[in-house]
This record gives C-alpha cells, sequence and structure tokens, in this order.
C-alpha cells in the first residue's frame, strides 16, 4: 500500500544530520509528480520500501524518495 499519490504535498525529513541529503533538503515542501515501483521491498522486507516518489521542491529540481523521508504537509 502506498502511503502517497500523485498530487500529495509533502514535507521532506531527513532528521539524521549525518545524512549527505539533510542539508540540501529537510524540511522542503513539494508535491509528488511521479510514483516508480522496483524491488526494494523485496530487500528490505517492507513492502512500502517498493515505491520512490519523485517529488518537485519548487526550485528546479525534482527529487527521488521513499516513504521513510516524506511527511504529509500539516502533519507534524
Amino acid at each position: 500500500m502506498r502511503r502517497f499519490e500523485v498530487g500529495d504535498q509533502v514535507r521532506i525529513d531527513i532528521p539524521d544530520r549525518e545524512d549527505p541529503d539533510h542539508s540540501r533538503l529537510h524540511r522542503k515542501t513539494g508535491l509528488i509528480v511521479e510514483v516508480f515501483e522496483d524491488d526494494a521491498g523485496s530487500e528490505t522486507g517492507d513492502p512500502r520500501d517498493s515505491y520512490l516518489f519523485r517529488v518537485d521542491t519548487g526550485d528546479g529540481n525534482a527529487e527521488n524518495l521513499r516513504w521513510r523521508d516524506l511527511r504529509p504537509v500539516g502533519n507534524e
């Protein structure tokens, strides 16, 4: 089951300051513009990992992120 769908507004949440994407992406908001499926869920044992969400951050960039790095806008 997917947590997000195309058109959803999300906030990127990467709390680990050691993560290379933290300073660049943490707390940015964006719009999910595409959802991809892969086999990551079979590797991790968590079917939610089989979805990769392309998020348009509104600054000319689109980032591909997993559900763990995304929160619905408005849910803090």
